[in-house]
């Protein structure tokens, strides 16, 4: 294994940022190896014999450290997902990356991870790596840097403090409360803070002349389910023989309706227990009937639509990625577990259902792009009179569909 031209001009570049900063934000688009580049970076960065964490997503651990082990660094790597950091009983590290770093960028308050991320490693230099750093608001930034102490923002005791600066605060009602509105950040002002701390790769810059085609299949909705989507807009609940369906505030509704056009719900009883009731498996069947012959990654948001692909396709799927490479078989892959994983031996790309982040939509579309391949074909199954249209409307502009998007879409009070 080989790094490119690119990554290590890449590396070089950030492991400067390292040696000047003691930390770096290496900003990749999916499939640009910005990962591989992390890890030359480090091996430029210390002496052998040194050793690195980096914190990542679970299902990206195997890739990473079979990357790390062909390449031969002389430092020692130890790689784990954040819901784990409590298990590490070594935390004298010389480094470390924090892989997908998106995730500790949540505002105004900063997350269980982001806190956890600071209390074990503060004083640690460190690389920042996320191909979608801020897809929302720059506010997001704050808190991924927030993880050490060598922040450009370190002066800055906590979020408000920063927004002070960096944030054009507004109010919004919410309810019958007025809260404030914290993602109107500066964008000019915190670009030219962080310039030098930054490292960009890009698929251009990776060689990739890839071509994203995006289509989308119509599909009508059984008359039930839109009976049950109609019950449940009007009354909020719809009860049932052994059960009912709540949506008594804005977010159960979104939630609720989201699934029965996907043909399934949570069912809650009077014992407060729920289970899950499939509907309706019509847009799996659909899935079956137009891609006949054709190897697919389908993406998946909730259990129960793993249930009806398993259901439906028997033995022509799987849910194991090694499976899928090496087999005829088609996938099964949850749509916010796709971070790192490459689906390019797929013919294209099949949503059966998505969720409501920009940044998974982002992340996720990209899974199918190597350097070799010029084009993808995505495919997204929308219901007619449904939710996933709008959904995708909102999610294409890198925006998350927010209980504010549901309610103005489908005239909640």
């Amino acid at each position: 294994m080989k790094l490119r031209d690119h990554q290590i001009l890449k590396g070089v570049l950030v492991n400067q940022t390292l040696l000047k900063y003691k930390i770096a934000y290496l900003s990749g688009e999916p499939r640009s190896g910005k990962t591989l580049t992390a890890l030359y970076a480090a091996d430029l960065f210390l002496s052998p014999d040194k050793s690195v964490l980096i914190v990542t997503k679970k299902n990206a651990i195997p890739s990473i450290m079979s990357d790390y082990e062909k390449m031969n660094f002389q430092y020692k790597l130890t790689a784990i997902n954040y819901e784990s950091l409590h298990k590490l009983e070594e935390l004298n590290y010389d480094l470390v990356i924090y892989d997908e770093a998106h995730k500790l960028g949540a505002y105004p308050k900063p997350s269980k991870a982001t806190k956890q991320c600071k209390r074990m490693f503060y004083n640690i230099p460190c690389i920042l790596m996320s191909g979608t750093p801020a897809t929302e608001s720059y506010s997001q930034l704050y808190h991924q840097f927030y993880v050490s102490k060598y922040s450009p923002f370190a002066s800055y005791i906590n979020f408000y403090k920063w927004a002070k600066d960096y944030v054009d605060v507004k109010q919004k009602h919410i309810a019958t409360h007025i809260i404030n509105d914290y993602s109107g950040a500066k964008v000019k002002e915190i670009a030219k803070v962080l310039e030098d701390y930054k490292v960009v790769m890009t698929q251009k810059d990776a060689g990739f002349q890839t071509q994203i085609n995006e289509h989308i299949l119509k599909i009508d909705v059984p008359q039930s389910i839109k009976k049950l989507g109609r019950n449940l807009l009007k009354d909020r609940v719809i009860m049932g023989n052994n059960g009912y369906i709540l949506g008594d505030t804005p977010a159960k509704l979104k939630s609720k309706l989201h699934q029965l056009f996907n043909g399934h719900c949570i069912i809650e009883t009077d014992e407060e227990e729920t289970y899950t009731k499939i509907f309706d498996d019509y847009k799996v069947k659909a899935i079956k009937r137009f891609f006949v012959g054709r190897k697919i990654a389908i993406m998946y948001y909730y259990k129960a639509e793993l249930d009806m692909l398993k259901d439906v396709f028997s033995d022509d799927i799987t849910i194991d990625i090694d499976e899928f490479n090496t087999t005829s078989k088609n996938l099964a892959i949850q749509q916010r577990t796709t971070e790192g994983m490459n689906l390019s031996k797929a013919d294209c790309l099949v949503y059966l259902n998505f969720g409501f982040s920009g940044k998974d939509y982002i992340q996720s579309r990209d899974r199918l792009t190597v350097k070799d391949r010029t084009t993808n074909d995505v495919y997204f199954v929308i219901e007619t009179g449904g939710m996933n249209g709008k959904i995708l409307a909102r999610i294409r502009d890198k925006k998350d569909y927010n209980s504010y998007s549901f309610k103005k879409d489908f005239i909640i009070e």
